[in-house]
């Protein structure tokens, strides 16, 4: 019951780390799409792309790991 339980607190510290990752792609995309509309394509911007693919990348590893550790529930 003990790994039961671990486990499920690891799902729930990945869910809560998904939500704050898919706040910030949200956020971020937002400020791009807007820094494009107005015309500033700078320095910035770039970095904002370059900031969303790693945000891309964590949640595509998150989401993975997810799917792991419900796995692992049901082999319980």
């Amino acid at each position: 019951m003990a790994k039961l339980d671990e486990v499920k607190e690891i799902l729930n510290t990945l869910r809560v780390g998904l939500s704050l990752v898919l706040g910030l792609i949200v956020i971020t995309t937002g400020a791009l799409i807007n820094k494009e509309q107005l015309g500033q394509v700078d320095v910035y911007f770039w970095l904002g792309i370059a900031f969303d693919f790693i945000l891309l990348i964590i949640f595509i590893k998150i989401v993975s790991s997810i799917k792991k550790h419900t796995k692992e529930i049901k082999d319980l």
